[in-house]
């Protein structure tokens, strides 16, 4: 509910904001980088007695350093595993899911041959390093993990290039030339077609979340890039799971490659509290209500099925006095990128969001994740989930479940090893007295920090003309910030 200073304003017509809360600092992009390494502390006990440094894999001492900056010290089971064969020349597939620390896994290795190369034969401006990932925003991502490990190599430039996004910048970025590229598989063809983007010198190819790209139907333009690329190329393939395609990509167009599996000890995080809670389609918009209402959340990513549904629970949210936005694929990548930054700066509390508009989304606030529609899979289960409780913070993952989707609820607690437990709905004596308990605060903080005496006067004077108590004017002016919305909530069936 709004302030009662905001009507008295607006009665006065004089526009008096409140006081602005202070937003969290924006993370940096090594910050965002070593996030991804918070799975460390999941590595094997026998990789933690051996006592395995990054310092022991043969990095080039510019990305070590750069390694060093964003606080990396022991690899996680997956960089282990396949930094040094990278660095041999040896193609590679990695079977891992997101969250196990992969983004440096390529990136590392990569970086230290270009470096080397640089050192041998000068600088060059050609792409020598293409990376294809299936979203914009993990593209972003990648790109700026490998911005923050390329840190102390000199002339070094990397490129996102995605689709939604204006052409120009990023052919301009092309014409000045980038060692390594970072993009959609879309958007790699259109500027291979338009003839901006040159493979010919292209040393490192990387395929991340192969098997995401090809269920987004971008099978057809991974194997034209392929094709474009020089045979002597070093392919990394990473997927989270091997699917007939992706088998049969890796014999035909990687040069006998090690396979290297790596699982987590369990899917999901154990410092994410994970509750279910059972809840009519037709009430869950006020069950929502409710638990914003008594949960102490920072930032909230509220996941559901289709696009159309992401734009009418925001703006169901809105209408109830959250900062809430939606983020969907058919929104034009400019406005994503601007609410995304607005939910890292805490000027939105709500994202909603579908599974492949949040894919790669790291942002640090994001206290709650809600399950507003269950997922089919338990596979998109743990990426929803996985966008909190990061590098090693506490996370909550909440569960909307209609009876008949108890199922998949089942499902969800097999794959994962972890059961998922029940909670129950706030009632509404809760939600009404904490109600209450908020609006005297609001009065309290305004009379605790704003100047009133113009208001006291006009009350005062509209008191003495029309010889109302001050008691009935104040409950007017609550009525008038109120609106039409109903103070107490009702007890739902």
């Amino acid at each position: 509910m709004s302030e009662i200073l905001d009507a008295l304003n607006a009665a006065a017509e004089t526009d008096s904001d409140a006081t602005s809360q202070s937003a969290p600092q924006e993370n940096s992009p090594q910050e965002n980088a070593a996030q991804e390494n918070s799975s460390q502390e999941d590595a094997p006990q026998e990789n933690e007695e051996r006592g395995v440094l990054f310092t022991d894999l043969g990095i080039d001492g510019r990305v070590l350093a750069a390694l060093r900056d964003v606080g990396y010290e022991k690899p996680s089971p997956i960089q282990a595993a396949t930094i040094p064969l990278l660095l041999e020349g040896r193609d590679v597939v990695g079977l891992a899911q997101t969250g196990t620390g992969k983004t440096a896994a390529f990136a590392v290795p990569a970086l230290s041959r270009l470096a080397e190369l640089h050192d041998q034969n000068g600088p060059s401006r050609a792409t020598q390093a293409l990376v294809l990932a299936p979203t914009r925003e993990l593209a972003l991502q990648v790109a700026e993990a490998f911005t923050s490990y390329a840190k102390h190599l000199e002339d070094f430039t990397v490129l996102p290039v995605y689709g939604g996004s204006a052409y120009g910048p990023q052919l301009a970025g092309l014409r000045r030339g980038a060692q390594v590229v970072v993009g959609t598989p879309g958007r790699v063809i259109d500027h291979l077609e338009k003839g901006s983007l040159d493979l010919s010198e292209l040393q490192y190819l990387v395929l991340d979340e192969a098997d995401e790209m090809l269920r987004m139907g971008f099978a057809d333009d991974v194997e034209r890039i392929f094709q474009e690329t020089p045979e002597g190329r070093q392919v990394a393939l990473f997927s989270a799971t091997m699917p007939s395609q992706i088998r049969r990509m890796s014999k035909q167009y990687l040069n006998d490659p090690e396979e290297i599996t790596v699982k987590s000890k369990t899917t999901t995080g154990t410092n994410i509290r994970q509750r279910f809670v059972q809840v009519m389609g037709s009430h869950k918009v006020d069950a929502l209500t409710r638990i914003l209402e008594v949960e102490d959340f920072d930032g909230v990513i509220a996941f559901v099925r289709t696009k159309m549904a992401t734009e009418d629970l925001a703006d169901k949210l809105k209408a109830r006095g959250f900062q809430a936005a939606a983020i969907n694929g058919d929104i034009a990548q400019a406005q994503r990128e601007r609410t995304v930054e607005a939910l890292r700066e805490g000027k939105i509390d709500i994202l909603v969001a579908t599974d492949v508009a949040a894919r790669g989304l790291d942002v640090e606030r994001i206290s709650h994740v809600v399950n507003y529609d269950i997922p089919h899979d338990t596979e998109s289960y743990v990426h929803r989930i996985g966008r909190t409780g990061r590098a090693g913070r506490k996370g909550d993952a909440i569960l909307f479940m209609t009876p008949r989707e108890k199922f998949l609820l089942r499902a969800i607690e097999k794959a994962t090893h972890q059961s998922v437990e029940q909670m129950s709905l706030p009632t509404a004596e809760t939600v009404n007295s904490l109600r209450m308990s908020k609006f005297a605060d609001q009065i309290t903080d305004t009379l605790e920090t704003e100047d009133v005496s113009l208001f006291r006067e006009l009350i005062a004077s509209y008191e003495a003309e029309h010889d109302v108590p001050a008691a009935e004017i104040a409950a007017a002016l609550a009525v008038m910030v109120q609106g039409d919305a109903p103070f107490f909530v009702q007890e739902l069936p």
